[in-house]
């Protein structure tokens, strides 16, 4: 268990948009994943975003959710 503060927060917002939140006060549904490109990979495998947010992810979604993952991951 890591502290809220260490882990990244991807948000689905009350459009419907799935994106990255790096100030952790966005409006919106969250969930928690830590900041490794491989718990990303694991959250994907498992569905884990798609089974907080009640909703099908498209792949392109998370892409997106990759690329940004790269970069704070640097």
């Amino acid at each position: 268990m890591n502290q809220k503060q260490d882990m990244i927060r991807v948000i689905k917002t009350p459009d419907g948009e799935i994106c990255i939140d790096a100030t952790g006060r966005r409006n919106g549904r969250g969930a928690y994943i830590c900041p490794k490109m491989e718990c990303l990979e694991e959250a994907i495998k498992h569905k884990a975003l798609e089974r907080s947010f009640k909703m099908q992810i498209a792949p392109e979604i998370y892409d997106k959710l990759k690329e940004e993952m790269e970069i704070i991951d640097r």
